[in-house]
This record gives C-alpha cells, sequence and structure tokens, in this order.
C-alpha cells in the first residue's frame, strides 16, 4: 500500500500470504535500478497545465550516450516536434534518429516500417495505429503491436547498441508482407517559422542502394534539420546499412508518390526502398540497422564492432547490462517504487546527452566538414546544461569529462569558436557562450586530461573577441546563418559595460549570462598564473549590476546612450524581470548588496515565489531555490526544494516532466535537489545545501570512494533541516566543497517539522 499526505509518499510493506500452507514458495525477484526505469516518462508533448511544454523526450533504446538513438516513430518529426510523442496513437516506421530534444532537429536519420497489404511508402499513408497498453519501453527494449487491418497485428521490436539497432517483426500470414525504407524526407508541407524546406529540397539528395549479394540495403541521407541556423556542409552524410534475415527477392525503391519496382537504385528528397514477400503465422523477420557519420564502409566496420549474428536477446541482454552498470552509480534505499522510477528515469535522462559523435578511434566534424582521429561528443545544450547537467556527470561519469571538453576544444580548433549548441555543427540558438562554464568547472575541480593551453585559448576568445558583424547585427533568436553569434553586442559590452537594448536582442539576459561567464574564464586564468587577464575578466564578471534599475528594483533594458528603455520588459530570454533580477548566480553576494540587504532581497525573492513568477520549467531559475541559503532564510530553501521535487514538476507518468528536459539538464536539477545540495554557481568549487528528498542516497565515486547522504527523521512534516553534518563536523554556512565530497564521507541531515529561523546566512 501507498500512503499520500502533503503530496510526500510513503509506503507500508504489509506481509502477508494467507496461502503459505497450500502455495509453492516462489524465489523472491529482486529488481535492479534499470528495471524501475521508464523512458516513457515526458514523452507527452502537452505540459502538466495548458500552456505548459512536455518534456520533450523519447522512448529511446540505445546504450549510455549512444550517438545512434532507436525509436517508434510517431510522426514525422523536425524543430519543434519529437520523433515520438506519447498523445500519438499511430506509428509510422522504426527509427535511427539523432534529434536530441524538441527545440533542435534531427539529421542522417533512416527508418524501417512493417506493413501487410497493399504497398503504402508515404509516412500518412503507411502509418498504422496502435493502443499504449500493447507497448512496452525500457531502456534496452522496446516493443509495440501495430493494427495491420482486418484484425490483424504486426508486433515490432527494438534493441540497440551505440551506433546499430536490431528490429524484429513478427507478421501474421500474408501474401503481401512488406519492409518499408525511408532514407530521407524533406516534406515541404511541414514547413513554418522555425522549418525552412526550400534550400534543403533544393540542393539536397539521399540515396538509397538494394544490394541483392549480401542482403544489405546502404546509402545515405544528407539531411540536417536544423540547416538554417548553421553553416554549409558538403561532406556531410548520415549513411546507414540495412540488413534482412529474410532473403531479398522481390523489390523496388520510391520516390514520393512513385513506385519503381525492381529499381535497385534511388535519388531523392523524400524517397527509400522497399522489400516484398510472403510470411507465415508469426513470423519473425530481423533487421539490423548500421549507422555511421564517416561512411558505409565504417557503418559495416561499426556493425562488426556491435551486433554479430541476428541474436535480439542477447543484444537486449548486453545493452540491460550496460545500463545497469552505469545506473548503479547512485543506490537509493526506503522509498517507493514510484518515487524510484522518477528518480532513475532521472538519472536515465542525465546519461543521454552530450552523445558520442566518434566512431571506435575516427570521428566526422561537423565544424570542418572532415574526417578525424579520436574522440567526439556532440549534441550539446549548453544554455541549459552547464547549470546541473555537466556538474552532475562530473560526479556520476567522471571518467567522461575530459572527453567531452576535449570535444568542446576540436570544435574550437576546427571551427574557430567553441559552439553554443551544437547539432552537429554551430547554431546560435539561445545565447552566451556557456561553453566557458563548462571547460572551466572541469578545471576547477581538477580535470586535466585535455589539452589545457587550448582550453584557455578557447576561453579566452569567448571573453575577448567579439563575433563578425557585431555591431551591425541585432541577433535575433534563430536568426538564419550568417556567422557565428558568440557573445553577440560583445563590442557594446566592453564599451559600455552592458549589452544596450537598442543595438543587440535580448540585452538584459545576455548581460547578466556573459558576467556569469566571464566569472568563469576568471576562475580559469587565476588558476593558470594570467593576472591581467583575471583582472579584466572579474572585473566584467561585475557588469550585470550595470542592468539592475535601483528605482523599480528590478534587471532592466537600457538605451546605447545609456537611459532605461521605455519598455522594461525588453532584452529577456525566454523570461521576464523576474526570470532574470536574480541570475548573477555567480556573485549572489554582491547581488544581495546591490538590492539592500539580506531583508530587502529575501523579500524580493520571496515574491518571485509568492506572487506565482518564478517558473521551474524552465532552467534561468533553476538556482532560484538555493538563493535564500545567502539571505539568512536557508529554511525556505528547504521548503522550496521539497515544494519543486514534488508532484508539481516530477510524476511516474508520460506527462511526468514539468517543461522540456533539455537533454537532461532538468533530470539534473532533481537528483541535486533530492540529494541534498545543489551546484549554483559554476566554477565555484562549491555546492549549496537544500534539504535531501530522500532517506538514504549512495553516491559510487570513480576513486572507489562513496559519498553518503542520510536524511535522518525524514518525513511528510519532517522537510526542514535541524542540523547537518560531513563526517561529523557541523557545516553551519550551507556550503560543501567539491574537494571533499569528492573524497568521500558521510553527509548527514537531521531533519525536523519546524523552520529552523535562527541558522545563520553564509
Amino acid at each position: 500500500m501507498r500512503f499520500i499526505r502533503n503530496g510526500f509518499i510513503f509506503a507500508a510493506i504489509i506481509l502477508f500470504n494467507s496461502n503459505t500452507y497450500c502455495q509453492p514458495k516462489r524465489a523472491k525477484t529482486i529488481k535492479q535500478e534499470v528495471d524501475y526505469v521508464d523512458p516513457l516518462i515526458g514523452t507527452a508533448f502537452a505540459g502538466f497545465a495548458k500552456g505548459l511544454d512536455g518534456g520533450g523526450t523519447m522512448p529511446c533504446v540505445n546504450v549510455p550516450f549512444a550517438m545512434t538513438n532507436f525509436v517508434a516513430q510517431t510522426g514525422e518529426n523536425k524543430m519543434s516536434r519529437m520523433v515520438y510523442q506519447y498523445e500519438d496513437n499511430s506509428v509510422i516506421g522504426f527509427t535511427a534518429t539523432h534529434q536530441p530534444t524538441v527545440w533542435m532537429g534531427d539529421y542522417g536519420y533512416v527508418s524501417v516500417m512493417p506493413q501487410i497489404g497493399e504497398l503504402k511508402v508515404l509516412p500518412e499513408e503507411r502509418k498504422l495505429a496502435f493502443d499504449h497498453k500493447d507497448e512496452i519501453s525500457r531502456p534496452y527494449y522496446y516493443s509495440v503491436k501495430l493494427n495491420a487491418g482486418n484484425n490483424e497485428k504486426i508486433k515490432g521490436e527494438i534493441a540497440g547498441d551505440n551506433t546499430c539497432g536490431m528490429f524484429r517483426f513478427t507478421f501474421p500470414k500474408s501474401d503481401e508482407a512488406h519492409l518499408i525504407i525511408q532514407g530521407i524526407n524533406l516534406n515541404p508541407l511541414l514547413a513554418d517559422s522555425a522549418n525552412d524546406y526550400t534550400a534543403r529540397i533544393k540542393s539536397l539528395r539521399g540515396y538509397v542502394h538494394i544490394d541483392t549479394i549480401h542482403n544489405e540495403i546502404t546509402g545515405y541521407n544528407p539531411d540536417r534539420q536544423s540547416a538554417q541556423l548553421g553553416p554549409v556542409l558538403k561532406n556531410f552524410k548520415g549513411y546507414f546499412v540495412i540488413r534482412f534475415s529474410k532473403k531479398i527477392s522481390t523489390y523496388g525503391t520510391w520516390d514520393k508518390q512513385i513506385i519503381n519496382k525492381g529499381s535497385q537504385n534511388q535519388y531523392g528528397t523524400r524517397m527509400g526502398a522497399y522489400i516484398s514477400f510472403k510470411t507465415k503465422a508469426n513470423e519473425e523477420i530481423k533487421v539490423i540497422v548500421a549507422t555511421s557519420f564517416i561512411s558505409i564502409k565504417q557503418a559495416k566496420l561499426n556493425l562488426q564492432k556491435e551486433i554479430t549474428g541476428w541474436d535480439f536477446e542477447k543484444l537486449v541482454k548486453t545493452t540491460r547490462d550496460e545500463w545497469q552498470q552505469q545506473l548503479k552509480v547512485i543506490t537509493v534505499k526506503d522509498i517507493t517504487d514510484d518515487q524510484k522510477t522518477i528518480f532513475y528515469t532521472a538519472l536515465f535522462h542525465t546519461m543521454l546527452f552530450p552523445r558520442q559523435f566518434s566512431e571506435y578511434g575516427k570521428y566526422y566534424s561537423a565544424f570542418d566538414d572532415k574526417i578525424h582521429n579520436g574522440t567526439s561528443y556532440n549534441d550539446y545544450s549548453l544554455w541549459d546544461t552547464f547549470r546541473a547537467l555537466h556538474p552532475l556527470l562530473i560526479l556520476t561519469q567522471p571518467q567522461r569529462v575530459n572527453g567531452m571538453v576535449q570535444s568542446l576544444l576540436q570544435m574550437y580548433q576546427q571551427g574557430g569558436w567553441m559552439p553554443m549548441w551544437p547539432n552537429p555543427t554551430y547554431t546560435n540558438i539561445m545565447i552566451s557562450t556557456h561553453a566557458d562554464a563548462v571547460v572551466a568547472d572541469a578545471y576547477v575541480k581538477g580535470f586535466r586530461g585535455f589539452d589545457l593551453n587550448l582550453a584557455y585559448q578557447a576561453v579566452h576568445k569567448d571573453a575577448f573577441t567579439a563575433p563578425d558583424g557585431d555591431t551591425y547585427k541585432r541577433w535575433g533568436d534563430r536568426d538564419r546563418w550568417t556567422s557565428f553569434e558568440a557573445r553577440g553586442g560583445l563590442t557594446y559590452y566592453h564599451k559600455l559595460g552592458y549589452v544596450p537594448v537598442d543595438r543587440t536582442n535580448e540585452s538584459v539576459s545576455r548581460t547578466i549570462e556573459y558576467s556569469v561567464d566571464d566569472y568563469c574564464v576568471a576562475q580559469m586564468a587565476k588558476g593558470m598564473g594570467r593576472e591581467d587577464d583575471y583582472k579584466k575578466t572579474i572585473s566584467w564578471s561585475k557588469n550585470y549590476k550595470n542592468v539592475y534599475n535601483t528605482q523599480t528594483g528590478f534587471m532592466a533594458p537600457r538605451n546605447y546612450n545609456g537611459q532605461w528603455a521605455s519598455n522594461p520588459n525588453a532584452g529577456f530570454t525566454e523570461g521576464t524581470k523576474w526570470t532574470y533580477t536574480f541570475g548573477a548566480m555567480h556573485d549572489i553576494p554582491g547581488m544581495i548588496k546591490m538590492m539592500g540587504g539580506n531583508k530587502e532581497f529575501g523579500e524580493k525573492l520571496g515574491r518571485n515565489f509568492d506572487e506565482g513568477h518564478y517558473r521551474a520549467d524552465n532552467e534561468p531559475g533553476h538556482h532560484y531555490l538555493y538563493l535564500f541559503n545567502y539571505c539568512n532564510m536557508p529554511w525556505r530553501t528547504q521548503e522550496l526544494v521539497r515544494e519543486h521535487t514534488s508532484s508539481e514538476n516530477f510524476r511516474n507518468d508520460p506527462v511526468g516532466i514539468n517543461g522540456n528536459d533539455d537533454c537532461g539538464q532538468t533530470s539534473a536539477w532533481y537528483i541535486f535537489n533530492v540529494m541534498g545540495f545543489y551546484p549554483v554557481s559554476p566554477a565555484s568549487g562549491y555546492y549549496s545545501i537544500g534539504a535531501p528528498q530522500l532517506p538514504f542516497v549512495k553516491l559510487h565515486l570513480i576513486n572507489g570512494n562513496t559519498l553518503t547522504i542520510k536524511a535522518i527523521g525524514l518525513s511528510p512534516e519532517n522537510k526542514y533541516v535541524k542540523q547537518v553534518s560531513f563526517n561529523g563536523i557541523p557545516i553551519t554556512n550551507w556550503l560543501i566543497a567539491h574537494s571533499e565530497i569528492s573524497k568521500g564521507g558521510e553527509l548527514t541531515f537531521k531533519m525536523c517539522n519546524t523552520p529552523q529561523k535562527n541558522a545563520g546566512a553564509l
């Protein structure tokens, strides 16, 4: 049974068996961490209320941080529409996708769709209905039963590795069974303000080839759905090799509505191939899809590394084992299955991106359009993930941190800048150069497995060099590509001390976020003995104060001439003055002093929450819960952590994440919150203490040490921290250093039911 009080779930275990004397004993099934993961959580397009977004996640099957995700495709995806949406009730294909999140694009994709009866090739014609009750989703396995007409069903199953996957289709008896391959999908009917197909239809051609000798279909897809946002890549292609367990005998290709029976080659913008055959009742046909961004030959080499033979169950097991190995990095106890599902699904979501982009020692770079040796990652949602995801990976995936940082530096080497939001090349999505924060945070926390001098060159360029055309471009959100944005408006930021709203879009947010990144660069400069650079960047990190209007008490837009703009709501990124007034996460004491002191700061911060201005569903405010620690109100932080980790924002349901998960950022925010600490300020080397929401957490660190977190007395009523200590030593300033946590130990909280209003400030 479960008892739910005040939104907090506790389990009551009743040991009862009335049939002890007549029933044989059964071995107890012990669930592992991977068994609690539900990839359907967050897959709904709808949010928790009208006007709110869903999680933007997908029920993908693959190993952690895989290059290619294997997913049932429920609609034609594009920027703003995921490959899978829970609200859909039909499937158009089983897809090898590279779409990282809802507001970014897919690239180099390919799909396979089973069918019986009349051959129908276009997505809108070939779709088959399904019911979610006939669907199973795990990180290592997916299945669904499709309604194929005339009361017949086709069962589709997915297993996946890193670059390769296997589909298993179980057909009914049919004289006309088909597998339709779609190699590219440039559908002009999908066009909207965020998706322009005109140039892509004019310049791109996908290709498929049917090879009856080797019983495979090969080809490539040069499409990048976000191409309008980045530079031209003449050599970019997503290559694929598709093999079948059933002999190819009847086949053809298709281009839009035209079917070319017996054809073995096809070029086009919305085209593919098909094979046809007869099936017996419950006949299984397996399909292997191997992918590469290097070549067809490399796709075949990838296949040799990942899948040998046709053993579907073996692939399922090896991928399950890999997920279990990674997910057991954190152990939780004494909570309900619902809580475990929410927790381990969140942890699963933090292990998908940035995705691996190297293929066994080589990688294609979308920054110089060439092949290189080495390790590579891609699809960094940096405006989001510098806040919590990358700091969490330092704890849970430290073995990947150096490679992720070095990948950013390779992008700088090959393209001239570190990226803002690579997909897979430069896009000017969001603002500021938060790769600086990711690199600096890794540096401050002791990582040195990357080219340190190159790292400093990269962050130095971001902080000191304005982008091309800076003074005549406004750098609007999702503008067509002309050149890399970097810190748009940096010319003015250096000259005036702020970005002016009448010269550059999103000026207030830029000023604040450039200040944050300057602080991060300053920490590297200081650590590397670059004293002059340190003085400049630490001085620039105070520029956020120049957009604080003391008369209104809010961050506000200023014009080039220094006057405050007439529209106080202009100049913000995905938010309002409430969203950004507390945005200087790197200089909280300075922010408090600027606003008049602890009392005034606390009152205004309280209004942000009490009057409904706070948005947990977007990243700029993810650190706001912890700001009360800095103004003598830690008990308020503790209340808000309880509130915002509850079902108000996280549920065991497809509508289960309040707002986009943004490549794991929101999930990482949740994990830090329920563990009891949070990385408020990047590159500071410190975490701010909150209030754990789980009674026992053990984090297994790479050096063999463990961090154990205990919340003694935690209950629905006991949400406040009476005392917190690390290895028996009381913590009184609500901070704990990464250098302490990384050595392991015990972080102990004593919980109580009353706020400790005399607890003291930082």
